[in-house]
């Protein structure tokens, strides 16, 4: 496993495939390893190859903008640091983990597989003498009209002929240029019809259309990678763009791709875009109708922004117009009686509608904080009443008025006159508590 700000080491022994004759490499000229390695994020990742001399080869730095959690399956790595060195000995991979951002410290990532590949000869490149001479070198010797011959053979001996490396003949891949290929898949090409994709550290193949995260280079035939974010794209910069990878929207004004639209803009998330709200809504939310704040000038109405009406009118929207509110309102949101907002002057407000004079059991009042006049409710039963509380002048059917309060008839029986004296002494009525007893019957009979 590859633990977080520690480093794996893993070690593989080679003899250069001394056993094998024809394949033996004693020299190296370049090294891949491939490797399978799962992992949270792995730009947080780090890996380097120590050769048997000691030459330390970094294959991959960190990238703080790799967040992607799929890994390398088998995926190449090489370099050349280590050319003309020894191939035989012990090779050390090195794989270092520093996390950039907040991880789940129980996933961990794991190196699952490795395999190295060397490249080389069995003779040393340095050596440019006699049959000293590696074959690569040879061909790279142009000769003119004879065969190369060894410069130390004696005359009269048997020349050594070099073996010439047998040169491909067979069909080439159809994106394969005019210069022929070396095998005939598509990575094997000399040069391209259409275009390039790849590099000489990952290999290049041709391809008749670019991917998704490239655009054409026409001029040079290459794929060229877009700029982060990007899905398609007609250049390198952020402004380039012409779609979005996943999570992302494209903004069209900018030709940029980003996480949050504008003010103005919503995100289609069927598209994958930022589409304008409507030209009066500063914001809007999942459709360009549906707005959420104004544009001064404008007010909502539900989640519509219609023009700013003079008071006494409101937004008529199946007239598309300024209409006239109720004569009793100042402002409102609609033409009936009960649809004020404000009253207009001389009116007061009671429950949802403007009157001009309180009602029977309302008396005339004011609301903390408001400047407008109101008719606040009296006390249970009263029909009429000058202010908050026990300040009833006239009670409901069914109710006497019993020191300016209301109470049911029900209770007010003919009482015995000890009862009524007793009641009266105590000034139980004024202290309320048995009120049911201070009813008009027994106030007369006690006095």
């Amino acid at each position: 496993y590859i633990r977080a700000d520690q480093k794996l080491n893993a070690s593989i022994s080679s003899s250069g495939c001394s056993d094998q004759a024809d394949q033996q490499v004693v020299f190296l000229e370049h090294v891949v390893v491939r490797v399978l390695i799962v992992h949270p994020r792995r730009g947080d990742l780090e890996i380097s190859l120590i050769s048997p001399s000691g030459t330390r080869s970094q294959l991959l730095a960190q990238r703080l903008f790799d967040n992607s959690n799929e890994g390398f399956r088998n995926w190449e790595f090489m370099t050349v640091h280590c050319w003309g060195e020894r191939a035989e000995g012990t090779w050390t991979l090195e794989i270092s983990d520093s996390p950039s951002q907040l991880r789940n410290p129980e996933v961990l990532g794991k190196l699952k597989e490795w395999t190295l590949i060397l490249h080389g000869t069995a003779e040393h490149p340095y050596q440019s003498q006699g049959s000293q001479h590696s074959r690569s070198r040879m061909l790279e010797i142009p000769t003119a009209g004879k065969e190369l011959k060894n410069p130390d053979s004696v005359p009269g001996a048997p020349e050594h002929e070099e073996e010439e490396e047998e040169e491909y003949n067979g069909p080439c891949h159809p994106e394969c240029g005019d210069q022929g290929c070396d095998r005939p898949d598509a990575d094997h090409c000399l040069n391209c019809i259409h275009f390039s994709l790849g590099s000489l550290k990952t290999g290049r193949t041709c391809v008749s259309h670019c991917p998704l995260g490239y655009f054409e280079d026409v001029e040079a035939r290459r794929c060229r990678r877009c700029h982060r974010g990007c899905e398609k794209c007609v250049g390198r910069g952020p402004n380039e763009c012409r779609s979005c990878r996943r999570g992302l929207y494209f903004y069209s004004k900018e030709s940029t791709c980003v996480e949050t639209c504008p003010s103005g803009f919503f995100h289609d998330d069927g598209q994958r875009r930022c589409q304008k709200c409507h030209e009066n809504c500063l914001t809007c939310l999942r459709d360009a109708d549906r707005c959420t704040t104004c544009k001064d000038g404008f007010s909502l109405a539900g989640m519509t922004c219609v023009p700013e009406c003079a008071n006494g009118t409101f937004f008529n929207l199946e007239e598309m117009k300024c209409s006239p509110c109720h004569i009793s309102c100042s402002t409102c949101t609609g033409p009936g009686l009960e649809e004020c907002i404000q009253c207009a002057p001389d009116y007061l407000q009671q429950e949802w509608h403007c009157v001009r004079t309180c009602g029977p059991g309302y008396y005339r009042g004011e609301a903390v904080g408001f400047t407008q006049k109101m008719c606040r409710k009296c006390e249970e039963h009263c029909l009429s009443c000058q202010s908050p509380g026990t300040s009833c002048t006239q009670c409901k059917d069914g109710y006497s008025l019993v020191s300016r309060t209301c109470i049911v008839n029900a209770t007010c029986n003919n009482a015995d006159e000890v009862f009524c004296e007793m009641v009266k002494s105590n000034r139980l009525c004024e202290k309320k508590l048995f009120r049911q007893f201070c009813c008009r019957t027994c106030l007369m009979t006690a006095g």
